[in-house]
């Protein structure tokens, strides 16, 4: 099997995640924070090295500013939904994920907030920019943006974003899904309110685990309550993070193992993964883009600024058929929409989706030569 749906969730897991994994079931398998026994104990330190360990990887203000979630599409609600007021708008990007486009739609089909699209330009960040700042006004609770997309690769400005952002008084959400482990996101310097990561992508835990780190004073209101092992006796959810956010059990064997993935992440170094990746998807896009029949949307060979996500599609051919004949070659990747209808809508792929091709620091040259092979040879039918 050639693995290169990276995009949705990494496999294979690392070593050093797998043993993380098994020994936290074996030997950490306590509810941390809530007894006084050493399992519960040596339970909880784990989490808090996870936290820290998270904390200096994005260079956070503190371990309690790091919240633990079932995923990135839960930050991105805590966020959304905590930030929402009867009046107030939101503005996000024309690339975002369902995650973000999905609970503004609710709450502007409850009535309580509405939101506008701004589009991203790609050969200009000066008009990018200028699309969010024509969108935003005093009424704008919050600009939600997305590091870099899910189905194209393009990252967009965040850094100029952010500046906009700060000089119109208004929080910054960052959806850092395609970016965390990947590209380098440093809190201090990206300036954002909020950074949203979906630690089972490029932080290699397994599933059910997002993490939502605060760099903010403005607190957003709480999406559940319930147990967190702190102020029992009172009705009323803790005011402190991180307990604040994180009511009832956490997926701890996949919180202890984030100290292994950024121990091996931080040992490999962001440059060299990204290296990695991008490069192979080069190579792959200099063998499409000589196939007659396939049809590109981005380009690795012209330097555009891009994450190492490749979507492409062969003409006549659906693009979830496609998929379906790589994976009886054994060749693993997503087609079709990809749980993101602005950006299909801004690229103009609503009628038949993409199929969408990303690798991992795994992926080798050969495996994308199979690939390349595979393609060539459904194109020319």
């Amino acid at each position: 099997m050639i693995y290169l749906d990276n995009a949705a969730t990494t496999y294979p897991k690392p070593n050093c995640v797998l043993k993380s994994v098994k020994r936290s079931v074996s030997k950490l398998g306590a509810n941390p924070g809530r007894s006084g026994y050493k399992m519960a104990l040596d339970t909880a330190e784990a989490i808090y090295e996870a936290r820290e360990a998270v904390s200096s990887f994005f260079n956070a203000k503190s371990a309690e500013n790091i919240i633990f979630t079932q995923n990135c599409t839960q930050a991105l609600n805590i966020c959304i939904k905590g930030l929402a007021e009867k009046g107030k708008n939101f503005v996000c990007s024309s690339l975002e994920h369902n995650a973000v486009s999905r609970p503004l739609y609710k709450l502007k089909s409850r009535g309580i907030c509405d939101y506008s699209v701004a589009e991203i330009d790609v050969n200009s960040d000066k008009n990018t920019v200028n699309n969010f700042n024509n969108l935003i006004d005093e009424n704008t609770a919050a600009v939600i943006l997305t590091v870099a997309s899910n189905v194209f690769g393009i990252i967009t400005p965040v850094k100029m974003i952010s500046s906009l952002c700060k000089s119109r008084g208004v929080p910054l959400i960052l959806d850092c899904a395609q970016a965390a482990g990947i590209l380098k996101l440093d809190c201090e310097e990206l300036g954002a309110d909020f950074l949203c990561v979906a630690a089972h992508k490029g932080l290699y835990t397994p599933a059910g685990l997002g993490i939502l780190v605060i760099n903010s004073d403005i607190i957003p209101d709480t999406l559940s309550e319930g147990g967190t092992g702190s102020n029992s006796l009172s009705l009323s959810q803790p005011d402190f993070l991180p307990d604040m956010f994180e009511s009832g059990t956490l997926n701890t064997s996949s919180i202890i193992s984030l100290s292994e993935s950024i121990r091996l992440i931080n040992k490999i170094g962001l440059g060299r993964i990204y290296s990695h990746e991008y490069l192979l998807l080069k190579y792959l896009e200099e063998a499409l883009s000589e196939m007659k029949n396939v049809k590109l949307y981005t380009s690795f060979s012209e330097n555009q600024r891009l994450a190492p996500v490749l979507s492409f599609n062969i003409n006549g051919i659906p693009s979830e058929l496609v998929g379906m004949k790589l994976a009886k070659k054994g060749v693993c990747v997503r087609a079709g929409y990809h749980c993101s209808f602005l950006a299909h809508k801004s690229f103009g792929t609503l009628e038949n989706g993409t199929v969408r091709i990303s690798p991992s620091i795994f992926t080798k040259k050969g495996d994308i030569n199979f690939t390349i092979n595979c393609i060539n040879k459904l194109q020319i039918k």
